[in-house]
């Protein structure tokens, strides 16, 4: 008579191996990325916790890296009309090197005020003073040289992402998640 231990030695190993994979696998947020935590405050100097101190579950974040992102950003305010539309919350979220010090970030801020002086401006824009190059691979974003229209959870989650100027379609998309129901 054949003995089964052989048959049930491999069964078990092959179960673990797959029990394995499943918490090995990759789920949404670490293929998608995620926003790192940290503390800010919008231009209007109102603190802001990133990511559960978002102002809505789902938040339409325009991040960008470099000074002459200015025109895609705005593409993108336009193209979906943010700034007409309550049914979107969104920011502008310029992600900066941290000079280091609080004279340097002011000096920063600074400038930033020169070229927003409308307060509904100020209030939707985040700066974030921090390492570019870790914050990127953080929120899985591949460079600086885009725009990035990203729809972020409190949890941090980036649930859909899109780069470049304005497209319908990538907008539908970003419009589609934002308007979804978290569970």
């Amino acid at each position: 008579m054949k003995s089964n231990v052989p048959y049930l030695g491999a069964w078990l190993v092959a179960a673990g191996l797959a029990f394995a994979l499943a918490f090995a696998a990759p789920n949404e947020s670490s293929v998608m990325g995620r926003l790192p935590a940290f503390m800010a405050q919008t231009l209007l100097r109102q603190p802001v916790t990133v990511p559960e101190g978002l102002p809505s579950d789902r938040t339409l974040a325009l991040i960008t890296f470099q000074r002459g992102q200015h025109a895609q950003v705005e593409s993108w305010i336009q193209g979906m009309n943010l700034r007409n539309d309550p049914s979107i919350t969104w920011m502008r979220m310029p992600v900066l090197n941290d000079p280091g010090t609080l004279t340097g970030r002011s000096a920063v801020e600074d400038r930033l005020l020169q070229r927003y002086p409308a307060d509904t401006e100020r209030a939707k824009l985040v700066p974030v003073f921090t390492d570019r190059a870790s914050f990127m691979r953080s929120a899985g974003l591949d460079g600086a040289g885009q725009v990035y229209a990203v729809v972020v959870n409190r949890q941090g989650d980036v649930l859909a992402r899109v780069e470049g100027q304005f497209d319908a379609g990538k907008a539908q998309t970003l419009r589609e998640t934002l308007l979804q129901q978290s569970f």
